[in-house]
């Protein structure tokens, strides 16, 4: 008996666009922020913006109020955004190899026990 190999469905798909497009979405507005509130240039608005989403800190001193206020809930969305899509993209993945190395291990499980019933039907005949 073949089975079908799993395949990456097309809801897992549309999955990994949506966060992806968060991650955009977050990345654009921070950077953008970064630029106007702070004055910063666009690579370094880039690179605290990163820093930022991945939990690593402000790499760089802010320098207004309105910027550090800013930086800190844009800390928070980007981390949220982070984690809701590394569970969100992979944890259908991740159940999906479960299930499929709990399937693995029950039929090894069954073969064993297919191989043991003869031996065992063997011993008891001969006594």
């Amino acid at each position: 008996m073949k089975r079908n190999r799993w395949r990456y469905p097309r809801t897992a798909l549309r999955r990994v666009v949506y966060s992806l497009l968060l991650i955009a979405t977050v990345m654009i507005v921070g950077v953008a922020g970064f630029i106007r509130l702070e004055g910063m240039s666009l690579v370094n608005a880039i690179y605290f913006e990163s820093m930022l989403a991945t939990g690593q800190g402000p790499p760089l001193q802010l320098n207004t109020i309105v910027g550090k206020l800013f930086a800190s809930l844009m800390a928070f969305v980007s981390v949220g955004s982070v984690i809701t899509t590394f569970f969100f993209t992979l944890a259908p993945i991740f159940g999906q190899v479960w299930r499929e190395t709990l399937e693995k291990g029950e039929d090894e499980i069954r073969r064993v026990e297919g191989e043991l019933k003869p031996k065992a039907d063997r011993n008891s005949e001969g006594t």
